[in-house]
């Protein structure tokens, strides 16, 4: 009876995740008492499960590393599946990504970073770190190329986010070519590094403000 229980409560835990996530990609907005109704629970049943709605945000992020998490895992022994994969899961989804970067970002401003379920994030990423790192640590040397796997790691985000960001676009939808094609490209620009160590104080005579006379 016991784990019949728990299994409810977890099969419960699971409706009021995905209705959650359903209606953050509608609004941001989004009240506990919606997700209540949607799913003809009261509002105290729901409170067992998530004590404030930046609770339940915080678990549909650490849901959404968790299973980032686990492509790292499954792929960590060759960079040219790997980092496909790991694109493709934020790109298919490009406006799940930027929210869930978006609210975390917010929480990380107004939530004591104390917070146990931060700490578990937190956890979560440098568990992700390690689990690539001597895939990266090759690939960098394979390239000759200089630079930390974190900070590789991080362009590879940015690149991923940056796309994200204009595949979500209205302009983008209206304007722009081939999705399929931009996407490629995205992903092909992660294996990229310039020819040489190209640093700042070689560029001293670019023009850093063009449009000033």
């Amino acid at each position: 009876m016991k784990l019949q229980r728990q299994a409810m409560y977890k099969e419960r835990e699971q409706q009021i995740l995905r209705v959650a996530e359903s209606l953050l990609l509608e609004n941001q907005n989004f009240t506990l008492d919606e997700i209540a109704k949607e799913l003809d629970l009261a509002k105290g049943t729901l409170y067992k499960h998530f004590a404030s709605k930046n609770e339940l945000l915080m678990h549909l992020i650490i849901e959404n590393e968790n299973n980032v998490l686990e492509i790292s895992k499954k792929y960590n022994h060759d960079i040219y599946e790997h980092i496909p994969r790991y694109m493709l899961y934020h790109l298919r989804d490009p406006k799940k990504a930027i929210i869930l970067h978006q609210i975390e970002e917010q929480l990380t401003m107004s939530v004591l970073h104390s917070n146990a379920t931060f700490d578990e994030l937190y956890q979560i990423r440098q568990e992700r770190i390690m689990a690539i790192r001597d895939m990266i640590e090759k690939y960098l040397k394979s390239m000759n190329y200089e630079i930390s796997i974190r900070d590789y790691t991080s362009y590879v985000w940015s690149l991923t986010f940056g796309a994200c960001l204009l595949l979500n676009s209205s302009y983008y939808q209206r304007s722009i070519g081939s999705r399929d094609k931009l996407i490629n490209l995205y992903i092909h620009q992660a294996y990229t590094f310039p020819s040489n160590t190209t640093n700042f104080a070689e560029l001293k005579h670019l023009d850093m403000n063009p449009l000033e006379e």
